[in-house]
């Protein structure tokens, strides 16, 4: 099998008799993230209506934001994927050279 067929793929977890499959890492990546700042501002905000919870209130709405800037970090990866460079005939000396990826980037 190809390189870019290892990278589509899916992703097999075995818990118990059952196999979860994930077939689109990155999505998946992304949505549970949106899950968890949803949670993280959800806590936050019924927290703010005791004002003695407000200070583990506001660490969840920190936590939050965090998450916020995990989304387009989830969302580079995606694009730009690390993998193994094939031996390749030598280049003359000086010479710039610029590789494509083979194949549609898709999401793997």
């Amino acid at each position: 099998m190809s390189e870019s067929g290892n990278r589509n793929r899916p992703l097999v977890l075995h818990v118990g008799s059952e196999e979860l499959v994930i077939r689109r890492r990155y999505e998946a990546a992304s949505i549970s993230n949106d899950i968890l700042i949803a949670g993280w501002f959800i806590v936050g905000s019924v927290m703010f209506f005791s004002e003695a919870w407000a200070v583990p209130g506001t660490w969840c709405f920190l936590a939050g934001s965090i998450e916020l800037l995990v989304r387009p970090v989830i969302r580079l990866g995606r694009h730009l994927h690390l993998q193994k460079v094939r031996a390749r005939t030598p280049a003359a000396p000086g010479a710039a050279t610029l590789m494509a990826a083979p194949g549609s980037p898709g999401d793997y």
